[in-house]
């Protein structure tokens, strides 16, 4: 029972910041704009929040640890929306083909990121800081069978941040007028602009908050697992499209998908500890291998049934209305 717990509490490692990028992901295409840029915008974000743990580190602040992370993924979050102004300018005003822009930020992101680190530490490649963040326990709430050492021992405050983003995004998107006219832009922007909806403005709101969620989400990523940052999140932004496209754009499958591969990416990380698959001797990049090549399978079998936002990717020209 102890080894099926922790294992649980790892997958929310893995879960939670490929929940809040394909979140991201998500309203940018619901507005009709493909975002590919994910990948770029979270080592951009993780990049300026763990300079900012860093130097608030090295300046010995008072600042509570959790309160000083919570102004990280801020200051991650803003950049990672100012790095898709780039995004959003090129595909929304210039009407460029939004793959191409997407892969520019893409390979600008982590050259800048390696220039910038070794410019700052004098060839280091690396900004180093000290995890201070992890949550050992949360009184009573740890006493809670099952749940309680899953999510309230040796959690982060990001878990509980990840949940609430979720929850927040099924209300924004189902329950708001807002929600309604981004969802429109995506499906039809000429209905949408006929009824008096801007899809220029509702299309650059679904790429900043893509942007947003995506710099915290690569902060998210890089807090439990390690002390350092090299500009590389594992491909986790590629992920979370594909994670996107297997939960059919819909908040809810999209968390339903990120929890199967963090369970997957757990299972990789930590088949040692399980005897059933630890018995079976195979090599470890064998098991490093099986959350990819099952997340390749499932969107084989699943990718014909899911259904894009119509407009998603189509530069809107109001003449042709």
């Amino acid at each position: 029972m102890d080894i099926i717990l922790n294992v649980l509490n790892q997958t929310l490692v893995f879960t939670i910041p490929l929940l809040v990028v394909a979140l991201g992901g998500m309203f940018s295409e619901r507005s009709g704009v493909v975002n590919i840029a994910l990948e770029g915008i979270m080592i951009g974000g993780a990049f300026v929040g763990v300079y900012f743990i860093y130097s608030m580190q090295l300046a010995n602040t008072s600042l509570n640890p959790q309160l000083l992370l919570i102004l990280a993924l801020i200051v991650a979050g803003v950049f990672g929306a100012l790095l898709s102004l780039l995004h959003a300018f090129a595909a929304i005003n210039l009407k460029a083909d939004q793959t191409i822009s997407g892969t520019a930020i893409n390979m600008l992101a982590p050259g800048l990121g390696l220039f910038l680190a070794k410019l700052i530490f004098n060839g280091n490649s690396s900004v180093p800081f000290s995890n201070t963040f992890r949550i050992h326990e949360i009184p009573v709430l740890s006493q809670i069978p099952i749940l309680g050492p899953i999510l309230f021992k040796g959690a982060y405050i990001t878990t509980y941040l990840g949940i609430i983003i979720l929850i927040l995004s099924v209300i924004f998107l189902n329950k708001t007028r807002a929600g309604l006219r981004l969802r429109a832009c995506g499906e039809n922007p000429q209905a949408a602009d006929a009824a008096g909806v801007s899809v220029y403005k509702y299309r650059y709101i679904g790429v900043l908050l893509s942007g947003f969620l995506g710099g915290i989400g690569g902060l998210i990523y890089i807090i439990p697992i390690s002390t350092v940052f090299n500009s590389d999140v594992g491909g986790y932004g590629f992920l979370a499209l594909a994670i996107l496209i297997f939960g059919n754009w819909q908040p809810y499958r999209i968390a339903a998908a990120s929890l199967f591969f963090g369970i997957m990416k757990t299972l990789a990380y930590t088949y040692t500890a399980i005897p059933f698959l630890s018995a079976l001797g195979f090599p470890s990049v064998v098991y490093k291998l099986i959350p990819y090549i099952a997340t390749l399978i499932l969107l084989a079998f699943t990718s014909k049934n899911s259904a894009a936002p119509k407009a998603s990717g189509i530069p809107y020209d109001k003449s042709k209305r």
